[in-house]
């Protein structure tokens, strides 16, 4: 088993910068990967970054290219995602997914993940 929290959520203006945290306990997720999916109210949850822990190839959601950064810190076993010029659109209940499997790929839909944190809140105000 492995539990996820997330935290770092919180109300930001456009333009403005917001860091997400996943924190692991549980079993340790070296040789997988930990990917980030938003959901918007009304709307499906999507895929926006992903890394492999132990190579840290990433992948992003064209959406978010060039302004979110997803990372791990080893030590901490805890993923980042740094998001800088936030806009509206970027509001939405943010989800770290842990995906336990060894590859090569980085892992991009929801099917992929095993299992998955209970969300944190970003609101991005015009």
């Amino acid at each position: 088993q492995v539990q996820l929290v997330e935290s770092g959520g919180g109300l930001v203006q456009a333009g403005g910068s917001l860091r997400l945290s996943c924190a692991a306990s549980g079993r340790t997720f070296s040789r997988g990967a930990v990917g980030w999916f938003r959901q918007a109210p009304g709307k499906e949850r999507e895929f926006v970054a992903a890394i492999r822990w132990s190579a840290g190839s990433t992948y992003y959601a064209d959406s978010v290219k060039g302004r979110f950064t997803v990372s791990r810190l080893n030590a901490k076993n805890t993923a980042y995602l740094q998001m800088n010029s936030l806009k509206p659109e970027d509001t939405a209940v943010y989800y770290c997914a842990a995906d336990l499997d060894y590859s090569y790929y980085v892992p991009r839909t929801m099917a992929d993940y095993d299992y998955w944190g209970q969300g944190t809140q970003v609101t991005v105000s015009s």
